[in-house]
């Protein structure tokens, strides 16, 4: 039995600035059988208010509660470990940090800074590493689909390139951790095993999903999906599937709600 849906937004919902076909019908059905919904979302190029506001033009009305980001994560991280922020983000992204504790100790926090990854940025935030602040990863994406509809560089190689320089592992906020999914179900609340996740991408969306202890999670050709993606990590998706009225439809005829 699915008693509640997770949905990855870019590549899923949105490609771009367009909306992907049927989506907003998509999600309104799954509203209609009466499944909670949340998004989850990796975006660390846009403010939550950003997203929220980019849903609303393409005809879905999604609540702050319902939305997921890694940013938010980490600022909560942030103040219940009582670590101010050293920013290596896009600088759309600086906003979500506001209102933070200043203490003496320090967190490196690392989204897709795009034009901001360069040499001195990362220096800066090596050596903060190095004198005892903690790596936070908004998210550890190898790729994402650019604007050009070409896979571009994300967080994850320069997470990876800080980790190696400094000796220091990471602590992954967004997915797949899977204390991202979890909190988003605690919300409903809704046991991860009756639970399922819609994404494009096979590592993060959906094998971490599924290595959270979601029920089901599914593939959607649309966004980065590459062919054979859905062979490419484990565990495999449950159902590799057109896009995600394909996915609604899926998940309403296993009985979800």
């Amino acid at each position: 039995m699915i008693n509640a849906v997770l949905l990855d937004l870019a590549g899923v919902v949105y490609d771009g600035n367009r909306a992907i076909s049927g989506a907003a019908e998509a999600v309104s059905r799954l509203r209609a059988s009466g499944l909670p919904l949340r998004f989850v979302s990796n975006t660390t190029r846009s403010t939550k208010h950003a997203v929220l506001e980019r849903l609303a033009n393409h005809g879905l009305s999604v609540s702050s509660e319902e939305l997921f980001t890694p940013a938010e994560a980490a600022c909560n991280w942030l103040r219940d470990h009582r670590r101010s922020p050293h920013l290596l983000v896009h600088p759309d992204l600086n906003s979500d940090f506001h209102d933070l504790p200043v203490t003496d100790q320090k967190a490196v926090v690392v989204g897709d800074a795009g034009d901001a990854f360069h040499y001195r940025s990362l220096n800066e935030a090596f050596r903060q590493l190095i004198g005892g602040a903690e790596l936070l990863a908004l998210a550890p994406n190898r790729t994402f689909k650019d604007e050009d509809g070409q896979l571009s560089l994300d967080a994850g190689p320069f997470v990876a390139a800080l980790e190696y320089a400094s000796q220091t592992k990471s602590i992954v906020l967004g997915k797949p951790a899977p204390d991202f999914f979890r909190s988003a179900l605690a919300t409903i609340p809704c046991p991860a095993a009756e639970a399922v996740m819609v994404g494009d991408d096979a590592e993060t969306d959906v094998a971490g999903a599924l290595r959270a202890g979601l029920g089901q999670a599914l593939l959607v050709r649309t966004g980065k999906y590459r062919e054979g993606d859905e062979a490419r990590f484990e565990p495999s998706p449950t159902a590799t599937v057109r896009d995600i009225s394909a996915a609604a439809d899926w998940i309403l005829a296993q009985g979800g709600a």
